[in-house]
């Protein structure tokens, strides 16, 4: 079942995260303390950053890539959590500066690379990884949906245009037996991710399922593989 979210009431919260004058500059997660910037989607908005940092199986000793890496929660994680290398993309520039500030706060920046970038674009045509993971903004808009702002790109994703460039440009950066992942939630339009993936000549393997209480709703939130058809 898809459950739908309102982008009204998420445009409130982007406002909030751009303008609110009761921000702080660090939170609390995972039972450390993170930097956030203004204009860097904070990561305690939801449990969303928490549960996919707990669960995306990272690859011990080998190498992963974050796409959309926002405040670096995930990016630093996989680093401490046994990742040789970790490269982190955004297309934020101030989501850039905000996880190079994590990394080099929880000391892992020679393990992570930091780079503003348009989904693979500043990576090298050939660098490869074990893992790629995304977690992708799911509150489906319409394609033509204005983008105003680069806090908007964190969780709004026109007609899943990115999400369809992530799962096509994938394989140009993945390791021989790489893997692929995406995490989304229930509130996602599923069908419409699946259709991506068809399209694709890939199919979705659901990993993990975590049910959280939050404000408003039970979220459940899911971390897919993408496999070849």
């Amino acid at each position: 079942m898809t459950f739908k979210e309102s982008p009204e009431a998420v445009v409130q919260v982007l406002r909030h995260a751009l303008v609110g004058d009761d921000l702080p500059d660090s939170f609390t997660l995972l039972g450390r303390e993170w930097s956030l910037h203004r204009g860097v989607f904070p990561s305690t908005l939801s449990a969303a950053t928490e549960v996919m940092a707990s669960i995306v199986p990272y690859p011990d000793g080998g190498s992963f890539l974050e796409v959309g890496c926002g405040t670096g929660v995930i990016s630093v994680t996989a680093a401490l959590s046994g990742c040789a290398s970790v490269t982190a993309l955004d297309i934020n520039e101030k989501a850039v500066a905000n996880t190079a500030a994590n990394a080099e706060r929880h000391g892992v920046s020679d393990r992570v690379r930091v780079l503003h970038s348009d989904m693979y674009a500043a990576l090298e045509p050939t660098e490869r990884f074990d893992t790629i993971f995304w977690n992708v903004p799911w509150t489906y808009v319409d394609e033509g949906f204005s983008l105003s702002t680069d806090l908007h790109s964190a969780v709004f994703d026109p007609g899943y245009q990115g999400q369809a460039r992530y799962i096509v440009g994938a394989h140009e950066h993945l390791a021989d037996g790489g893997r692929l992942l995406l995490g989304t939630a229930d509130l996602g339009d599923r069908e419409r991710l699946d259709a991506i993936a068809e399209q694709a000549g890939m199919r979705f393997e659901l990993l993990r399922r975590v049910r959280r209480i939050e404000e408003v709703r039970v979220m459940e939130y899911h971390v897919l593989e993408l496999r070849a058809k």
